[in-house]
């Protein structure tokens, strides 16, 4: 497979890059709600309940990535597939939580409310992990896509 072939130049990979983000936004759904339950709603920690809520969104995206963005993959077995989007999403965490962490403290440092503070520093957090998902997962869970 030609890198060439899989920049956001080639038609039929910016056409995967956008289902891929309209995947990653529903799992940004799925992501915030289960957040705002935990951390605002029973008081479970940050960092935990962060964790809770990527996994799920995890599940989710793996699910319809495999159904839509990359549906020529369905012919590999997901024993073989899921444990490498795991790893990549195992990272993708991470980079998440730390991106998580740091943000809000700053935002919190500068006087906004926790709330709002842990709404955008995860935004912020997904957009960071949007692209070293679609990256890591690219050239490996579906590097055999042309």
């Amino acid at each position: 497979m030609r890198v060439a072939a899989m920049t956001p130049l080639n038609p039929k990979e910016l056409e995967r890059f956008i289902k891929f983000a309209i995947v990653g936004a529903s799992g940004a759904i799925v992501d915030f709600a289960v957040l705002n339950i935990l951390a605002l709603g029973l008081g479970v920690p940050d960092l935990l309940a962060n964790a809770i809520s990527f996994t799920c969104a995890v599940v989710s995206n793996f699910t319809w990535n495999r159904l839509w963005t990359f549906p020529e993959t369905r012919s590999i077995k997901k024993r073989q597939q899921l444990p490498q989007f795991g790893i990549v999403s195992i990272v993708g965490l991470a980079i998440n939580t730390a991106v998580l962490y740091f943000a809000k403290r700053f935002l919190v440092s500068h006087g906004m409310s926790d709330a709002l503070a842990l709404n955008l520093a995860k935004a912020f957090a997904i957009l960071v992990v949007l692209f070293w998902n679609f990256g890591a997962n690219r050239l490996w869970t579906y590097k055999t896509v042309e």
